[in-house]
C-alpha cells in the first residue's frame, strides 16, 4: 500500500557508504547537497558531526528566513541516519553497499521524508510538501552524488 506521507527515492552513487555517511552526518554540508533550495546553513553552535540524540539547528528560507531545530532519532554508523523536526516529520537516509550494472562498487542511497506519524497532516498538504518533496529529494540525491564524486563544482 502506498502512503503519500512517506516519500521515498533512491539512487546508486559510486562512492563508499562511509564517504556518503560523512556528508550526511555533517550539518555544515546539508546546505551544499540540499535540492529543495530551502536549507541555507547550519547554526554555529551545533555539533560538527551528528550522533544519536544530537540536536542541531539549521538556517532555512521558504519565502522567509527561519530556523529549525532537529534531533537525530535514528543512527547506525555508515548505514542509517534520520532526524526529526519539531513538527514530527522525519528526514531519513538509508545506505546499502551495492554494485551497479557496470560492476562499479558504490552505495544505494534511499532518502525518505516520513510524515506518517504527524498530526495535522492537512497543513502539510496545504503547504504543498506532498507535491514538492519527490522532485526535491531527487535533486538532493543528485547533488549528493555530484559532491561525493567531486564533479559538481560544489564546495568540498
Amino acid at each position: 500500500m502506498i502512503n503519500r506521507y512517506l516519500v521515498s527515492r533512491e539512487r546508486f552513487i559510486p562512492a563508499a557508504p562511509v564517504t556518503i555517511f560523512e556528508v550526511l552526518a555533517t550539518p555544515a554540508l546539508h546546505s551544499v547537497i540540499d535540492g529543495s533550495g530551502t536549507v541555507k546553513g547550519a547554526q554555529p553552535r551545533g555539533p560538527g558531526r551528528l550522533a544519536l540524540g544530537a540536536r542541531f539547528g539549521m538556517e532555512m528560507n521558504m519565502k522567509v528566513d527561519y530556523k529549525i531545530l532537529n534531533t537525530v532519532c535514528e543512527f547506525e554508523e555508515g548505514r542509517r541516519i534520520a532526524w526529526r523536526h519539531f513538527y514530527g516529520h522525519i528526514w531519513r537516509y538509508i545506505l546499502e553497499p551495492a554494485v551497479d550494472a557496470d560492476g562499479r562498487a558504490g552505495t544505494l542511497v534511499t532518502e525518505q521524508w516520513d510524515a506518517r506519524a504527524v498530526r495535522g497532516k492537512f497543513f502539510l498538504r496545504l503547504a504543498g510538501y506532498l507535491r514538492r518533496h519527490p522532485a526535491s529529494i531527487e535533486k538532493t540525491l543528485l547533488r549528493l552524488d555530484q559532491y561525493a564524486a567531486g564533479t559538481s563544482g560544489l564546495a568540498r
